[in-house]
């Protein structure tokens, strides 16, 4: 038995909350370790840990790096440990990248034995992990939504498709701005909870203050503990309803790369708190630990086959009646952690970007409505550089284009036909040439220029600097202005798609060939989605998604209520029938999925709805012609 570790470790929290007799026996396995300076221990997202680090003496930095830029997290110290969170709720991953500040001494417990004190000391366990973490450790998923009325067993749902009501917490602490951080942090630790809201004096929820905010601000940032706790809180309050499905959450916390979610009724009063690993760690075969996977990627072989699961898991939740808005949603979010992740692959092999950049999407992806049935389109937008770099910058995103575009096809994204990708260099251009291109575009009534503006008018951000796409929409809604004779040029083009319905109400079937007897679904949609893209456009709505957009015509009163339920009805009908028949060719026919559909194999309900709904389709492009052409009548 090593003394000098036996009398270290029982210094340190929280091995000091262990008897004796366990610091000895762990002692025993222990084993010491020095680095020099500048030592890399390891690197965020790629490292796995096979141990917790204790510093015995020397100096580590912690960092995270993004865009080849480093945040500074904070510097570990005699008496700190690194790795307790990675080893418990990252799988090991390492969640930061930690370098030998000062040349350092370490104490490495094995991963084994912390897992074992984390199971059998409960004041152990709770030191690394948040409000829920001892639920998750101890109990079951079903466990900890048992207080529930309405238990998994009694609703037959799966556990994504759970209401948000069934799993927070109620037990809520809270604080006022003013308060000293100390007096929190105490209380926090009283209540042994990782957040706390802070309540203003109107009784509203104005911010709130985590385990992580502490560490960060207080500890590694150096801040006074006398400081109120307003100084540090993170605010506004993230929140999701209690109506909310559990996969709706978890989405949430995941892109906002937040822990903690308050929970409100209809009213928006905050009922309790729920949190990640909450949510997150009890969903192991799920479309969000699926993300996850993807994220904590280290090789490329370890994405190439995430798309090819999703139908399968999207199954369950189709038959449990998820709607077909979350189930795109689910997709694209998928979609966009295999871009995110092939896109760190390509920058770690050419190098660091030369300039800002963003890898726009386009077209169903930037609208967020992915189906198992999608190609890509995508491009390359990067800042404005002098004449005499162009060529080499330019070169460096052709080939950066190239790498991601190719990985994309084999992970399942097929090339676009059109060759609408970044590897392609018509799409991979400074901003200035993206004005250009969207300028000419708006006052070109060519058919080309006009599908030109149907699929890249639909952008948003993949990966990068975001403040180019601000950029290229501001551009595009004052170019919008200057000249409305776009709308009727557009809207003419928009009419060409006609729902496939007859003259006396059949439908509009293809006569020969692959798909005889069949009607193309995602064409059938087509009108409604250029429907709400020509008003949101005309509105400077920056909104992609089509129901999104049709909300903030609501908003705008650009739509009345009424109008907004029925096409929006329409459209979630019409993708769900499309998301039922990929799923089906994919998991029980074993085919590629596509977009035809025989009305035939349909119920009689749902071909009397396709019929209605097409009725309906035409009254709003009726509407369309009548306002930006001036011609025609609306169909009733």
């Amino acid at each position: 038995m090593n003394n000098e570790i036996v009398q270290f470790l029982a210094r340190v929290d929280p091995f000091s909350f262990l008897p004796k007799e366990e610091i000895e026996r762990l002692a025993d396995t222990v084993t010491l370790a020095r680095h020099p300076k500048d030592t890399i221990l390891f690197i965020q997202g790629e490292s796995h840990m096979d141990h917790l680090y204790v510093v015995m003496d020397g100096v580590v930095e912690r960092y995270t790096e993004e865009f080849g830029r480093k945040t500074f997290r904070g510097f570990a110290e005699e008496g700190d440990i690194y790795g307790g969170v990675s080893l418990l709720l990252n799988a090991g991953v390492s969640l930061r990248t930690v370098r030998v500040e000062e040349e350092a001494t370490f104490c490495l417990v094995p991963k084994a034995d912390f897992l074992d004190l984390c199971a059998r000391y409960e004041e152990f366990r709770e030191y690394f992990s948040n409000i829920f973490g001892k639920r998750m450790l101890e109990k079951s998923y079903g466990a900890m939504a048992g207080r529930s009325t309405r238990t998994q067993e009694e609703t037959g749902l799966p556990l994504l498709n759970q209401r948000v009501e069934s799993i927070y917490s109620d037990d809520i602490a809270v604080c006022r701005p003013e308060e000293p951080i100390q007096e929190v942090a105490a209380r926090m630790v009283r209540k042994s909870c990782s957040a706390v809201l802070v309540e203003g004096p109107d009784g509203r929820f104005v911010g709130i203050l985590t385990d992580r905010d502490l560490r960060e601000k207080v500890v590694a940032g150096g801040l006074s503990p006398a400081l109120p706790v307003s100084s540090i809180m993170s605010s506004p309050v993230a929140s999701v309803s209690e109506d909310a499905l559990v996969s709706e959450a978890i989405l949430a916390m995941v892109q906002k790369n937040i822990k903690h979610l308050a929970v409100t009724d209809a009213s928006g009063r905050v009922l309790g708190m729920t949190s990640d690993e909450h949510l997150l760690l009890s969903q192991t075969h799920s479309t969000i630990y699926l993300i996850r996977d993807i994220h904590k990627a280290t090789q490329l072989d370890d994405v190439m086959d995430k798309h090819a699961q999703l139908p399968l898991l999207f199954k369950t939740l189709i038959n449990s009646g998820v709607k077909a808005e979350r189930l795109t949603r689910l997709i694209s979010a998928c979609s966009d952690a295999i871009l995110r992740k092939l896109v760190e692959f390509a920058l770690n092999e050419l190098g660091p970007p030369p300039v800002r950049f963003t890898f726009m999407v386009l077209g169903s992806e930037g609208r967020n409505e992915q189906t198992f049935k999608t190609d890509q389109d995508n491009a390359v937008v990067f800042e404005d550089v002098p004449p005499e770099s162009l060529d080499s910058v330019t070169d460096y995103f052709l080939k950066f284009g190239d790498k991601v575009c190719t990985w994309l096809d084999r992970a399942g994204y097929d090339f676009c036909k059109g060759g609408v990708m970044a590897k392609n260099p018509m799409w991979c251009r400074p901003i200035s040439a993206w004005k250009k291109y969207f300028t000419d575009w708006i006052h070109t009534a060519e058919p080309e220029a006009l599908l030109q503006a149907s699929i890249f008018f639909d952008f948003r951000s993949g990966f990068g600097d975001d403040s180019l796409i601000h950029e290229l929409r501001a551009h595009l809604f004052g170019s919008l202005g200057q000249w409305a004779g776009f709308f009727r040029h557009l809207t003419e083009n928009t009419l060409v798609f006609k729902p496939p319905l007859g003259f006396f109400r059949s439908f509009v079937v293809e006569s020969k060939g692959k798909h005889r007897n069949k009607l193309d679904i995602k064409s059938a949609m087509t009108p409604i989605v250029d429907y709400a893209r020509i008003y949101a456009l005309k509105n400077r709505i920056s909104a992609t998604n089509t129901l999104e957009r049709l909300k903030k015509l609501v908003t705008a009163e650009q739509l009345s209520h009424e109008d907004y339920e029925d096409i929006s009805q329409a459209y979630v009908f019409l993708m769900q029938l499309r998301l039922v028949h990929q799923v089906r060719q994919v998991t029980e026919l074993r085919e590629e999925p596509d977009n035809h559909i025989n009305p035939k194999d349909l119920t009689r309900i749902e071909q009397n709805t396709l019929k209605e709904i097409f009725k309906r389709v035409e009254r709003y492009q009726g509407q369309l012609r009548i306002e930006f052409t001036g011609e025609g009548f609306v169909i009733t």
